[in-house]
């Protein structure tokens, strides 16, 4: 570009896709020529393998039960025979519950550390978006008041990944965006705040990954919320139900259901 159509200094420029090299237009659609032809297809046929291996079991768990006259189980877990009341007969038991039921118990605490860990991975327009989403989750402070809030926060993250997708994807090859226009007062540093597609300072495509774990456990927990209304659940694992924050600390005993092994004497 000339001296009037942009603000880049030189060497920001060279770094650009559109200077730094030839542009073959073909990849921004997923096209680039590679040989062996087996390495570029690598993580597709790995994918279809993985699909393939799961849909095999699940079918194949189906025509056991069905030829068995077995009932699926309640709850998909390892260990079918342990439940709640085993929690606290050793510490083998107890292991076996934190494996079957760890995110039934702790899960929203981990989507509360996954949405922490985005926002300090990202630092940027979105972690502060995030953060908002946090607090605002945060401040309903009861499990059913978040519980309801809930989808409407695994819809936030659903289209906010979506559109960072196509943001990582940009324009194909062009000569520049508008923000880099000579007119524009942005510099590399707010663009990459803001996440905007750019041929010089790219969008970061690593910050998906911290956004889909977060949207994959989010997805566990809605799952989550749902499950504790259902009687056969709550049986197997046990109730979220909270206990009430008004209770005094000296009769708070009489109101736990689990056995005092502190002060049992």
């Amino acid at each position: 570009p000339g001296e009037n159509e942009t603000k880049v200094n030189l060497e920001e420029l060279k770094t650009s896709v559109l200077y730094s090299g030839p542009v073959d237009p073909s990849e921004w659609v997923g096209l680039r020529k590679s040989s062996p032809l087996l390495v570029y297809l690598r993580n597709n046929l790995l994918m279809l393998a993985i699909l393939a291996f799961e849909v095999t079991i699940y079918r194949h768990q189906e025509y056991y039960r069905c030829r068995n006259n077995l009932t699926a189980p309640v709850t998909k877990t390892i260990f079918h025979d342990i439940t709640r009341a085993h929690l606290d007969d050793g510490l083998v038991n107890c292991v076996k519950y934190f494996i079957n039921y760890f995110f039934y118990k702790f899960g929203l605490e981990t989507c509360f550390l996954l949405s922490v860990n985005v926002i300090g991975q990202r630092m940027d327009f979105y972690a502060m978006i995030h953060a908002f989403w946090l607090i605002a989750v945060l401040y309903r402070r009861r499990r059913k008041a978040i519980a309801e809030i809930w989808p409407k926060y695994c819809c936030f993250l659903t289209c906010i990944i979506t559109f960072q997708y196509f943001l990582c994807i940009g324009i194909p090859p062009a000569p520049y965006y508008p923000w880099r226009s000579g007119n524009a007062n942005f510099n590399s540093n707010i663009i990459k705040w803001l996440y905007f597609p750019d041929f010089i300072v790219r969008p970061n495509p690593v910050f998906l990954v911290y956004d889909f774990m977060l949207l994959l456990c989010a997805s566990l927990q809605r799952q989550t919320f749902e499950d504790e209304n259902k009687a056969a659940v709550r049986i197997m694992a046990g109730d979220n139900v909270e206990i009430c924050m008004n209770l005094d600390a000296a009769s708070f005993s009489q109101h736990n259901p689990v056995p005092d092994f502190i002060h049992c004497r």
